[in-house]
């Protein structure tokens, strides 16, 4: 048996042509942002992508001309792939006239990607799904946090599209305090404050440079909060599983709001601004709710966010993100076969 794995996430633009089209969907999308009454939504959208386009494009150029999301997913697909088939090897061929023994052998393990609001899209990836005769699938976040926002949003847009199709599916919608994401957090933020050191310019032995660390998640609506949305709960569920294992001198703040409601805060620019009114001078960032590199983190912080922080005395560094961080990947195989076990297929 062949089993589907569907990661889901946001997707980006692939080129700087690209980019108007991706804000029209993405602000298309209600579940993120209510642009006025609904029929109003898409035109508001068309309007606000025209307008933004042009200064994003200029964002996207400075990091490469398009987002990297598409080629690290990829990446981590077929570094799941090929984790998941390790333990789980295709069937040999039987022997004539014998029969394949039904359990572990029997399952193969499939990666696809299905993008939110850029190619592949989810509603493109089902059909050829589908064509290769798999008809069981997990659908698998990859935003380790869940908002109905995100998680949300994309698996509402799988069901409607499996409407159409005779398939098993398992949603896995959350998984913001697994260990051994926990764990692969814990790595990176340890690399990072560790770079400062390295790079301290007067250091002895006894004195290591102190390093305040500011964690930064998307923002989102406070409206969504308000109405019981778990995600700002999770986020600091998940810094608090870091720091029972590191001990840290910590902040939380969120980044890339747009439109014009309440969104979370502190925003992690005035956060930082904060920061260096209390004499912070070693700040690592930790892009808490990320767990691929993208505009978010190769413009907003690397460039934007680091800019304001020089030009108020403080050194600041990013965690690198964690993509295809070889315990992230086990994290996600866990993930999967933990779900497997828990809705009774055979493994």
């Amino acid at each position: 048996m062949t089993l589907g794995i569907i990661l889901l996430n946001l997707g980006g633009p692939d080129s700087l042509q690209a980019v108007r089209p991706f804000l029209y969907n993405l602000f298309s999308d209600r579940q993120i942002i209510r642009l006025g009454p609904s029929f109003m939504q898409k035109p508001l959208a068309w309007l606000i992508s025209t307008i933004r386009s042009k200064k994003t494009e200029q964002y996207y150029k400075l990091i490469g001309g398009k987002s990297p999301i598409l080629d690290i997913t990829k990446t981590q697909a077929k570094a799941l792939e090929e984790a998941l088939n390790e333990n789980f090897p295709p069937p040999s061929p039987p022997p004539q006239g014998g029969r394949v023994r039904e359990g572990v052998a029997e399952i193969n393990f499939k990666v696809f990607i299905g993008m939110r609001y850029w190619s592949p899209f989810i509603e493109d990836i089902i059909p050829e799904i589908y064509g290769k005769g798999i008809r069981k699938v997990i659908a698998l976040s990859l935003y380790p946090q869940y908002s109905v926002a995100t998680s949300g949003s994309s698996i509402s847009k799988l069901k409607e599209v499996l409407s159409d199709y005779q398939m098993e599916t398992v949603y896995i919608s959350s998984w913001h305090a697994h260990p051994l994401y926990i764990e692969a957090l814990v790595d990176v933020i340890k690399k990072g404050i560790e770079s400062f050191a390295v790079n301290a310019e007067r250091r002895t032995e006894n004195a290591e440079p102190e390093v305040h660390v500011l964690f930064s998640a998307h923002s989102l609506p406070q409206k969504i909060i308000d109405e019981g949305d778990p995600y700002a709960d999770q986020t600091i569920e998940t810094i608090e599983e870091i720091t029972k294992r590191i001990p840290l001198k910590w902040h939380l703040s969120y980044q890339s709001k747009s439109g014009p409601v309440q969104w979370l805060e502190p925003s992690t620019e005035d956060k930082i601004k904060e920061l260096a009114g209390e004499g912070v001078k070693n700040l690592l960032v930790v892009p808490i709710s990320f767990i691929s590199d993208h505009i978010e983190t190769l413009y907003e912080i690397d460039i934007l966010y680091k800019k304001l922080a020089e030009s108020l005395g403080i050194n600041l560094k990013r965690a690198d993100s964690l993509n295809t961080h070889p315990t992230f990947i086990k994290a996600l195989k866990e993930i999967v076969i933990s779900e497997l076990k828990k809705t009774g297929s055979k493994s």
